[in-house]
């Protein structure tokens, strides 16, 4: 048990007695040394302002408390130890999110993780420097992000101008924002759009203009968001109509076989040492990115139309490579 859960527990036995508790009956429950257990008593008076006193009649300690007065609660260390350790990973997001409404309403918990993390009586600065979160390939959220995010947090309607990134055209669009998504380094904007009349997911940086409207969004219920944007591949919703079937090289499957595609795959060792994933999917596209990392080391087995495009995809790669001389 280290210093923070020590204070912790402690905190905690003092709280919930009515009765002093004897010194011996410390020492059992924190399982440490009197040295030790005068240290940390010294610590939450001193430091932490604790009302820690000895009652001399009772021989035992116990939290003193005046009459009207708040019960005393450790300042910030409602967690445990290993829980502001967590809450490292959790400074380090908020720290990566870009400026604008969310940023803006989480800023004080950032703020608060960061008092906890730098507290000298805690021992917890050195932490920080162990966890690192590195991120590959990220997008910006665009000019528009905080107005989106508004809208997405007030229900309100927002008037868009959207310019599609596969066939580079813009359309302008009513949209009934449910949520924000922040997926492979990119945010992306989950709502009704009253153009299409169907659940769409956009791009947030490709957002050219962005008005909000008075008018109240259109709320979908969760289940039929989960079911549209969570059952097939990827960012691209639709309930998956195909399922891919790849196998991976013996090299490569002891890598695949760790890894989590889908919540809904299959996968499967091969007699051959080949690794077989199945995946459903309805949209191509992302797939075909993730199966194209893999190279020489994953073959398309089905559907014919996935096959036929990672082959079209290899085959005009070789082409440039052989017209330049590789």
């Amino acid at each position: 048990m280290d210093k923070v859960d020590r204070i912790f527990r402690l905190h905690n036995i003092l709280r919930n007695r009515r009765t002093p508790v004897s010194r011996t009956d410390l020492l059992e429950r924190l399982e440490c040394s009197e040295a030790t257990l005068y240290r940390t008593i010294a610590t939450m008076r001193d430091q932490l302002h604790a009302p820690i006193m000895f009652d001399d009649t009772r021989e035992g300690y116990c939290y003193v408390q005046s009459a009207g007065q708040p019960t005393y609660e450790l300042p910030g260390l409602w967690f445990s130890a290993q829980e502001l350790q967590s809450l490292l990973v959790l400074q380090e997001m908020l720290s990566r999110l870009e400026p604008g409404l969310l940023s803006e309403q989480l800023a004080p918990i950032a703020k608060r993780i960061g008092e906890l993390m730098t507290h000298k009586q805690l021992g917890l600065q050195s932490l920080a420097s162990r966890i690192r979160l590195l991120g590959m390939a990220s997008r910006g959220p665009g000019i528009h992000f905080g107005a989106l995010a508004e809208a997405t947090l007030q229900r309100r309607r927002v008037r868009v101008t959207y310019r599609d990134r596969t066939q580079d055209v813009v359309t302008e669009r009513t949209l009934s924002p449910q949520r924000l998504v922040h997926y492979r380094n990119a945010w992306y904007l989950d709502a009704w759009c009253h153009l299409r009349k169907a659940l769409r997911s956009f791009a947030v940086d490709r957002v050219q203009t962005a008005t909000q409207l008075p008018d109240e969004a259109r709320v979908i219920a969760e289940a039929l968001m989960e079911e549209h944007f969570t059952t097939s591949y990827g960012i691209f919703g639709g309930k998956p109509n195909r399922e891919a079937v790849l196998r991976f090289t013996p090299d490569r499957a002891r890598w695949v076989a760790d890894e989590r595609w889908h919540p809904e795959q299959l996968g499967q060792f091969l007699t051959d040492g080949q690794y077989e994933l199945r995946i459903p999917y309805r949209d191509h596209r992302e797939l075909l990115m993730d199966v194209m990392k893999y190279g020489a080391g994953v073959e398309v087995v089905g559907p014919p139309e996935l096959r036929s495009a990672v082959a079209a995809e290899h085959g005009h790669a070789a082409a440039i490579y052989l017209a330049r001389g590789a």
